[in-house]
């Protein structure tokens, strides 16, 4: 297995013939608006480009996993840091299929999408002559969650290859302990970038939760979701800093962005 490490949540599975897009944000630097406008120093999004090689990793994709696109349905409350509008012109005109959580297929399939398949929390699919399971995620702490919209993980067994937990946005809940001690998945990925608005608590794990997810995982720990959005104010050095001070960095990996790590 290659993970392929795009910029922010957007990366790309490599296994075999397929090549999996998460989470596409394909997005020109500085052409989505701030995220935050008081909490942190509102700047456009994405604040850095794609890779260089971006275009060569992204036409070798043949399917998509979308962890979460939407608020209520509405278009303009789309999470445009997991499918931007780039995103979506690159799926249609490629015809590439979708994996999604259940209640984000309806909306998708409506702008156009190809939605092949659609799970329910905890339930498990074929994907791919493998399996994949689906897994509750909350996207923040306190009553920002049901602003945010709650997404889901994914739970990825493949054929003679390590299992993966793509964690997604969350903060740390029980379905992550749950996750850890009864499916013990060989990678799981982190979203590290301890995120916030300017209203409410947290969006994702703060650094505390970060480090519990990293010393609890049953194998190696990715961390992405960093230094893309300017709402997301970890560093890699930040996080490095941390890790080491918690004899958690040989554990992990922090991919710049381009860069591929092989499994």
């Amino acid at each position: 297995m290659k993970i392929h490490h795009l910029r922010n949540a957007t990366f790309v599975i490599e296994s075999g013939d397929n090549h999996i897009l998460i989470d596409p944000m394909l997005s020109e630097k500085g052409a989505l608006p701030t995220f935050a406008r008081f909490r942190h120093q509102p700047e456009a999004n994405p604040v850095v480009s794609l890779p260089d090689n971006a275009p060569h990793i992204l036409e070798k994709v043949t399917h998509c996993l979308i962890t979460h696109s939407h608020t209520f349905g509405m278009k303009f409350l789309q999470h445009t840091d997991h499918l931007d509008a780039a995103g979506e012109d690159f799926l249609l005109k490629n015809n590439i299929s979708i994996t999604c959580r259940k209640q984000d297929a309806a909306y998708l399939n409506k702008y156009g999408l190809t939605v092949k398949t659609s799970l329910t929390y905890w339930q498990t699919s074929p994907f791919l002559h493998g399996k994949i399971t689906s897994i509750p995620a909350q996207h923040g702490h306190g009553w920002i969650q049901y602003l945010m919209a709650n997404g889901a993980g994914y739970y990825i067994e493949l054929p003679n290859e390590p299992s993966l937990y793509i964690s997604g946005d969350t903060v740390y809940t029980k379905a992550i302990d749950r996750v850890f001690n009864e499916l013990k998945p060989d990678l799981s990925v982190v979203a590290a970038g301890c995120a916030s608005l300017d209203l409410g608590d947290s969006i994702l794990m703060p650094m505390d939760e970060i480090v519990l997810f990293v010393k609890n995982a049953s194998g190696k720990v990715i961390a992405n979701h960093l230094e893309a959005l300017n709402h997301c104010p970890t560093k890699r050095s930040q996080l490095k800093k941390v890790l080491q001070e918690n004899d958690l960095l040989l554990k992990t990996f922090i991919p710049n962005d381009g860069e591929t790590i092989i499994f």
